[in-house]
């Protein structure tokens, strides 16, 4: 099978994916495709494999941009707050991707069984990757146990380690490699990231994330933005800033009280923050995502 007809399978068992997230029914699968609003792609996302099918998303960490035109996947290791946006392609047809959620017991069980000198010198940069016909093949597979759900439990989880284990051998295999090893200093880094993510409204101190890490404070801060293209207070910042979204837009929350319900003690800061982010004061922000979500319900 060439790889246009393992796409084109791909794009026709997806054709009932939407602008929101849809579940496959695969675990950790899910799929997605359209002209999705930018404000729902600024959000917090979880550590995954990513596959842009068709089209282009281009996603920014940080203050980097990263181009990912399809076929290609990428890799996120930790939770990362990330602000993105779709394009179709250049025939016209809409953005397609998919996402599979990491499951850090499964690449931990792949590693032991690898020896470590199978797995290649890799990119410590996030970046697309191109998609070879296998890889493909693998993404295929799992996505076609959507038709047979009593499939999934037994070979689901195969074909979950089998694309775990093309990303180990490719170009970002070293950002799963060291997520896998328990005492690296990503993996302690993402420990840091998952406590950040549950405890963004308290004030956090470097020194002491540095030494509950066992780092010292220069070198964790170094490799927390190796990791998340972001500083700490930064990463912290984005993280209120994208919830307290969602409270005044969606949830009728006051301006001021979203603030103080994120962790923020100065409205006015805030609100600069906040026009800074994301382009536009908090008020007329909302009215804009008020009227996207309206046109499309």
């Amino acid at each position: 099978m060439c790889m246009n007809k393992v796409l084109d399978e791909i794009i026709e068992l997806m054709n009932k994916a939407g602008t929101r997230p849809i579940e496959t029914g695969v675990p950790g699968l899910s799929m997605i495709k359209g002209d999705i609003p930018a404000h729902q792609l600024a959000a917090l996302y979880s550590p995954m494999i990513g596959f842009t099918v068709q089209g282009t998303k281009i996603l920014s960490i940080g203050e980097r941009s990263t181009t990912l035109k399809g076929p290609s996947y990428h890799v996120l290791p930790v939770h990362v707050p990330v602000t993105a946006s779709v394009h179709p392609d250049r025939d016209g047809r809409p953005y397609m991707g998919l996402g599979l959620g990491l499951n850090q017991n499964v690449l931990q069980s792949l590693l032991r069984d690898l020896p470590e000198d199978l797995i290649p010198t890799a990119s410590e940069h996030f970046e697309a990757c191109e998609i070879d016909i296998e890889f493909m093949k693998a993404w295929l597979r799992l996505l076609r146990l959507s038709k047979t759900p009593r499939d999934i439990p037994a070979l689901a989880p195969a074909y979950e380690r089998e694309i775990l284990y093309r990303v180990l051998m490719g170009p970002q295999g070293w950002y799963l490699r060291q997520l896998g090893l328990r005492e690296s200093n990503f993996s302690k880094i993402s420990q840091t990231v998952k406590w950040l993510r549950d405890n963004y409204t308290r004030p956090i101190e470097i020194g002491e994330m540095a030494s509950k890490s066992g780092m010292a404070i220069n070198t964790f801060h170094r490799q927390f933005k190796r990791a998340t293209g972001l500083s700490p207070i930064q990463f912290q910042k984005q993280l209120r800033l994208l919830e307290a979204r969602n409270l005044i837009a969606f949830e009728g929350y006051a301006v001021a009280s979203a603030a103080y319900q994120v962790g923020y003690r100065s409205p006015s800061q805030f609100n600069r923050e906040y026009s800074r982010f994301f382009g536009l004061s908090p008020a007329r922000d909302t009215e804009k995502l008020r009227r996207i979500e309206s046109a499309r319900d």
